[in-house]
């Protein structure tokens, strides 16, 4: 072989070596094998959270559907998409297996996305390729909520939102084959149908837009359409889930109804440090394009088309602005994720067509420097975050338990386990404080589901709550085959291998996500087995909810299970209990 040609082929592999598909191959390799090792991962604020998801697809291993069978909060593509992982990987960290878990349906469209755009520019693929991996891959909200590092329970359905968005904002700035974005399209926003509603809502908007832009040309928008249709239609003929979905929502809606105008002031501010930059450079591509708009107007007034209005709005300033709305609109709902992420490929395309400032290098700065003060902060504070929380884990304490499974393999700063071994014991020996403290309104903390020491006590008298009613079987030769929590959170069914009652809503918030029980939640109650109210502390969500089924357990003995826990016995097993 000649020199020439050795050197061409030698060129040819590092070619193929750099393209950021194999890259993202080999980052995404790493997924399933730090899955399938029982890691222990750094406690974080609202860690219960992922116990939502493991009481989901306990269920469905029952044959419970999400909806038809169970009241949720969001929509249950998510909790199919995690089943299917716990199923895969039974010992992965709760909270990585999680964020990891919609994995399943990005990875492959954000592939499709990368491949169309490196054959015009490897350079604009990597620069969406790198920080999709970045939060794809930290579990993580874009902003602080609590002091102490630690990985995010919480935020989790927001956060796979806003990277189904990434993808769909990144394919609608950057795909130029028709059938490709159609497809996207399609996928993505039955994703986010089935994922949240807000989310999908937010994805509507940026499609609307998409559309009157000339994006997205007609026959395929209709067929996009169709396909998502299509979708509905099946499962709504073969299941009925979409009405029952569209009931749900309506149910949320109306336990949730109020002013807007506070939810999008508060979201604002949540997101005040993308808007403020954002807004200064949508201000600034408007100043430097007004003559290209001021010519693409007057073309509207003389042309009256829509291929004139569609090239008017077809603009870096607009498309900024909707999806800052349509991001804005969807942080109205959330209290944490990883918010504006999704604004990086419309600052990617202000980026890659700013060429023609170059006659006016001030106004070519000030959009880099804006570009840069949108899109570096929440990458680099989400990076921050997660280097904080791993490299400070490295003189952590598991947790010590019997009964938790993965859910147990946690790991905590040696003061916060301390503190939670002398709480656990502190809660029962003063629990008339904290019920006055309830009876007032309040929580013992006012950020008391944040705190880490209530999550570890938490898992702490869950642990001893199992020991007590294996106990209590063994003594009386019973076992309870339903098991319910009057608590926010249900994780006894799958730790203790039984079943939940169907109807009954996981994420049982009462202030948000509980709505008034119907014939069938009221009759499944009643059945129930054995029903758990935690008292370590006492709450005043678990209150509230032990105040809204109370005429349904009132047959039901009730029992001191052990320091923590209450438990309401069905009245079956009245003659076995000692």
């Amino acid at each position: 072989m000649s020199i020439a040609a050795q050197q061409g082929k030698t060129a040819g592999r590092a070619a193929w070596s750099a393209s950021p598909l194999i890259v993202m191959g080999l980052m995404l390799a790493l997924v399933p094998v730090l899955l399938l090792f029982p890691l222990r991962v750094p406690i974080g604020p609202m860690y219960w959270d992922v116990f939502i998801y493991y009481d989901a697809a306990n269920r469905i291993f029952d044959g419970q559907v999400p909806v038809n069978d169970f009241f949720t909060p969001v929509g249950p593509l998510g909790y199919y998409l995690f089943a299917g992982w716990l199923a895969l990987f039974p010992n992965g960290a709760p909270t990585l297996l999680a964020h990891w878990s919609l994995l399943a349906v990005t990875a492959p469209l954000m592939a499709l996305v990368i491949w169309h755009i490196e054959a015009r520019s490897r350079t604009t693929a990597y620069a969406l390729l790198i920080p999709f991996l970045i939060f794809a891959l930290l579990p993580f909200n874009s902003r602080e909520f609590y002091p102490f590092p630690g990985s995010d329970g919480f935020g989790i359905y927001n956060r796979q939102i806003c990277q189904m968005l990434y993808v769909l904002v990144a394919a609608l700035m950057f795909v130029r084959s028709p059938r490709l974005l159609a497809l996207i399209v399609a996928v993505a926003m039955t994703v986010l149908f089935f994922l949240k509603i807000t989310g999908f809502v937010s994805g509507a908007i940026i499609c609307l837009f998409a559309f009157m832009a000339g994006r997205v040309p007609l026959r395929y928008a209709l067929a996009a359409a169709g396909a998502f249709l299509a979708v509905l239609a099946l499962l709504e003929l073969t299941s009925g889930l979409v009405s029952h979905y569209i009931n749900d929502i309506l149910a949320l809606v109306a336990i949730n109804s109020g002013s807007l105008a506070p939810r999008f002031l508060q979201a604002m501010s949540h997101t005040f440090g993308v808007l403020l930059p954002s807004g200064a450079l949508i201000l600034l591509l408007l100043w430097s394009g007004r003559e290209k708009l001021a010519v693409r107007l007057s073309a509207i007034r003389a042309e009256r088309s829509t291929a004139s209005v569609a090239k008017f709005l077809d603009n870096d300033a607009f498309w900024l602005a909707v999806v800052l709305f349509a991001g804005v609109t969807f942080e109205t709902q959330n209290t944490g994720s990883q918010a504006m992420i999704f604004v990086w490929p419309v600052i990617l395309s202000i980026v890659t067509r700013s060429g023609s400032l170059m006659a006016k290098p001030k106004l070519l700065i000030a959009t880099f420097v804006l570009a840069a003060a949108v899109a570096l902060p929440p990458a680099i504070n989400t990076i921050e975050r997660a280097a904080r929380a791993y490299a400070g884990s490295v003189k952590n304490f598991p947790l010590e338990h019997a009964n938790l499974k993965s859910l147990g393999a946690v790991t905590m700063r040696g003061d916060v386990l301390e503190r939670s071994q002398k709480m656990i014991d502190f809660y029962p020996a003063h629990r008339p404080v904290y019920e006055k403290i309830v009876q007032m309104g309040e929580l013992p903390s006012f950020v008391l589901y944040s705190d880490f020491d209530f999550q570890i006590t938490h898992l702490m008298a869950i642990d001893r709550a199992i020991d007590s009613i294996k106990a209590l079987e063994a003594k009386n030769g019973v076992r309870f085959e339903t098991i319910m929590a009057l608590n926010f959170v249900n994780p006894f069914p799958w730790l203790m291998d039984r079943s939940a009652p169907e109807h009954v809503a996981i994420g049982a918030d009462p202030m948000r996500a509980v709505p008034p029980p119907g014939p069938l939640v009221a009759d499944s109650i009643r059945e129930t087995d054995l029903i758990l109210h935690p008292k370590c502390p006492p709450t005043t969500a678990n209150a509230a909810l032990l105040e809204l089924y109370a005429p349904m357990i009132a047959d039901h003995r009730k029992i001191a299970l052990d320091a923590c826990y209450d438990a309401y016995v069905h009245p079956k097993f009245a003659g076995m209990l000692d």
